[in-house]
């Protein structure tokens, strides 16, 4: 009898364990996002972080659980290559109508990777290129709706777009709010609505952008051949109704609002794709990869970046080299100069101040991933066996990996190995931008470092280690952290005052009088270390002298332990309405006048 599966059963089989592998993963990624409208209905906002850290693990999760069924139903670690490619094309069949074909493949080559020996990976095993397109799938919900202001009136358009999102919350006053959003673009527009072309319309993605406490509406006007970007945060008043905080319209901003330095988004999206190649034409310089990313879709954010930093190397000629800045005492960094990423591997041997171990540090990387990072902390890709020419690294840096990490790189053929590494966007050591910074930049940068402590500690975090060299400057100048070996949750540390000595002399013997717990922190020593040029010294105590003082940080811990949730801006606080536009003033002035439709 003819086998129903053809001339492959097994290959059938495998093929049709890592489709159904990977539906059950993004059914479970989609539910908990699409949750995450009714926890913003319900200002439920513990239930939003806690929901955002459970839905890093699901993917894990799966490919473990697809890995396991493979070797039990399979015997997957012995079948054949011809077995492999056959699964490789049977399963690109089943992609052709799917809504994410793109992560299918990642998952696939997640799984087979798990199995199969580095040896293998190769576009015959897995999906080195994409092999399914993501143009043009439709979806159901579409991915975005459109308004026609020509045909309704602007200001009826805007406020049909909130309306349309259907919150079982009441607005406060969402006339007033389209008033303030119409002032603040014609503003925008130098007081002068353009022309309205006959295909004047405002899209506007389907689902709502949530994060911690907002709803972000994300859209773009579109008039003639010009496009102009737009994203709308909604908020809870304090009564409990909804508000239009602001319009951004800053292309700057809106990819500020989307920086791997804050936690990622949660949106119901059938087809993600489709939701990225929108998200694109707002930030056309802004890599897939990143969006992905920030949108929950990590491991897919990380297969474009690998695809990214191929195609880089592939067209460049510089070499890798260390990174410049102080060597850390955990991490070695290296960088290729053409491209704005850093490579970091944790090293065999620490420095002789630092009391952890390799599994800690990687464990600090996970937490950083799952907390609110508030536009404070590096979000970081992670990488295993990750291949990368040989012969595109200087022999000083070789010289340095094989010294000071032996057991994290290996020389396979023309390949370097590195068995396991972080990547994250470069940045300007704040040590290095301060050597080089005027005094106004000095002033500047240092009510920068200080704000983001300030910001880290309201999000339950303690950098541990605050050095200026820990924290970088990007390069829309916020000052950022990435060296997480000695971060802790704030409310595990314990914050004093250093005692009095019992005499005098003893101040200046250099010897410690107090014990010294783990988690015991003495802010008065941070001065020691941070405020030796007098110029920072100046700026730190204009701005933040109550950093040094135990009390700032136990009035902090008070707060976190009450269960309070701070609000964090991922924007200017000028810019929101109540700042912008007080109400009396809108009372007084009356409403705008209405844009003209057509």
């Amino acid at each position: 009898m003819e086998n129903p599966l053809g001339p492959h059963p097994v290959a059938h089989a495998i093929a049709q364990a890592l489709i159904e592998g990977f539906d059950k993963h993004y059914r479970l990624f989609r539910a908990a996002s699409g949750e995450a409208k009714a926890r913003f209905e319900a200002a439920d906002w513990a239930g939003q972080q806690q929901a955002v850290k459970e839905r890093i693990r699901y993917y894990d999760a799966r490919v473990r659980e697809c890995a396991e069924r493979l070797h039990t139903e399979f015997h997957a670690d012995s079948l054949d290559d011809n077995t492999w490619q056959q699964a490789k094309l049977l399963y690109i069949g089943r992609l052709v109508n799917h809504k994410q074909p793109e992560c299918a493949e990642t998952f696939f080559n997640s799984v087979t990777t798990k199995i199969l020996h580095r040896t293998y990976f190769n576009n015959d095993f897995i999906f080195v290129r994409p092999g399914v397109s993501t143009e043009y799938i439709e979806a159901y919900p579409v991915t975005y709706r459109s308004y026609y202001p020509n045909d309704v009136g602007l200001r009826k358009a805007i406020r049909q777009i909130f309306l349309d999102f259907g919150w079982k919350r009441d607005f406060a006053d969402l006339d007033l709010d389209v008033d303030c959003v119409m002032r603040a673009v014609l503003e925008h527009f130098k007081g002068t609505w353009p022309e309205a072309e006959a295909n004047c319309h405002i899209q506007v993605l389907n689902s709502a952008f949530y994060r911690n406490k907002a709803a972000y509406v994300i859209g773009k006007g579109v008039n003639g051949h010009q496009e102009y970007p737009f994203v709308i945060p909604v908020l809870h008043n304090r009564a409990g109704r909804l508000k239009l905080d602001t319009i951004l319209l800053d292309g700057g901003l809106i990819s500020m609002l989307f920086s791997l330095s804050r936690a990622y988004f949660m949106a119901d999206m059938q087809v993600p794709s489709a939701y990225v190649h929108f998200l694109r034409t707002l930030m056309p310089a802004k890599p897939r990869s990143e969006l992905y990313t920030m949108i929950g879709l990590g491991k897919q954010g990380k297969t474009m970046f690998y695809r990214d930093l191929l195609h880089h190397l592939h067209h460049s000629a510089d070499n890798f080299i260390e990174a410049p800045g102080i060597r850390g005492l955990v991490m070695h960094v290296f960088m290729l100069p053409s491209y704005p990423y850093v490579f970091k591997i944790i090293k065999d041997k620490f420095g002789s101040s630092k009391d952890t171990d390799r599994e800690t540090v990687k464990r600090k990387f996970v937490m950083v991933k799952q907390v609110d990072r508030v536009g404070r902390m590096a979000d970081t890709l992670e990488f295993s066996e990750l291949a990368l020419p040989r012969r595109r690294f200087s022999q000083a840096l070789l010289d340095s990996l094989f010294e000071l990490a032996p057991s994290i790189v290996e020389e396979d053929g023309d390949d370097l190995i590195i068995k396991h590494c972080y990547i994250e966007r470069r940045m300007v050591p704040l040590n290095m931008y301060l050597e080089t910074a005027s005094e106004a930049q000095i002033e500047r940068v240092v009510f920068e470092y200080g704000d983001a402590i300030r910001q880290l500690a309201l999000a339950n975090i303690f950098p541990g280690d605050m050095l200026w060299k820990n924290f970088g400057v990007t390069r829309f100048g916020r000052v950022v952290f990435y060296d997480y070996d000695e971060i802790e949750y704030l409310t595990d540390c314990n914050f004093r005052r250093i005692p009095p000595a019992p005499y005098p002399d003893m101040e200046m013997s250099g010897e410690v009088w107090y014990s010294v717990a783990r988690n015991d922190v003495f802010p008065e020593e941070f001065a020691t270390f941070l405020l030796t040029n007098p110029k920072v010294r100046k700026a730190f105590m204009a701005h933040h002298a109550d950093l040094l003082r135990p009390e700032f940080w136990q009035r902090t811990q008070e707060r976190i332990r009450a269960g309070t949730l701070e609000d964090f801006y991922p924007y200017p606080q000028n810019m929101r309405f109540s700042r912008r536009y007080p109400r009396a003033l809108l009372a007084a002035a009356g409403s705008v006048e209405q844009a003209p439709a057509s």
